[in-house]
């Protein structure tokens, strides 16, 4: 009888520690959580910062991991992030000929979101833009300064996709 007696106050005792501790566990869980600060991605970062250092610039609106944005020089620009082979990439698209004023927005947008000079960035998407044509063709891929350029046309527009690896 003793050791029945003995057992259920043990039993009653532990039961007590255990929602204790777990009801203390999950407040002190709740608290961490509540005093981190919350954090954007990458690609909201960049678009409010695009959106800040370049004149005309705006952020439109954001869908899945895509942020698009407008500017009166370009018919359509987008940043993403995390894709399946890159980690970030930059999307422009403008008139069949690409004004200088057009290469110049996608050369100071690549070193914004990319964090390289606006030098390289320019002469990259230059070199990428002014390829197309009747000898290599209408679509474009090469590689500058650890950045991937991809440049395609058709009969109304020239577009241009800079991205990065994911490794790199």
């Amino acid at each position: 009888m003793w050791g029945k007696c003995m057992a259920a106050i043990l039993n009653q005792t532990l039961t007590s520690i255990v929602r204790k501790t777990g009801f203390a566990a999950a407040f002190g869980l709740c608290a961490v959580l509540a005093a981190s600060p919350a954090r954007a991605d990458r690609c909201d970062d960049s678009a409010k910062e695009l959106a800040n250092n370049i004149d005309k610039m705006k952020v439109n609106f954001k869908a899945a991991n895509t942020v698009y944005l407008t500017h009166p020089l370009a018919k359509e620009l987008s940043v993403a992030c995390k894709g399946d082979k890159y980690a970030i990439e930059l999307y422009a698209k403008g008139d069949r000929k690409p004004t200088p004023e057009f290469i110049a927005l996608v050369g100071a947008m690549a070193a914004i979101v990319f964090t390289v000079t606006k030098d390289d960035t320019t002469t990259g998407a230059t070199r990428c833009l002014k390829r197309m044509g009747i000898l290599r063709g209408d679509k474009i891929s090469m590689r500058f300064r650890r950045l991937n350029l991809e440049c395609q046309r058709t009969k109304t527009e020239a577009s241009i996709a800079i991205t990065r690896g994911k490794d790199e």
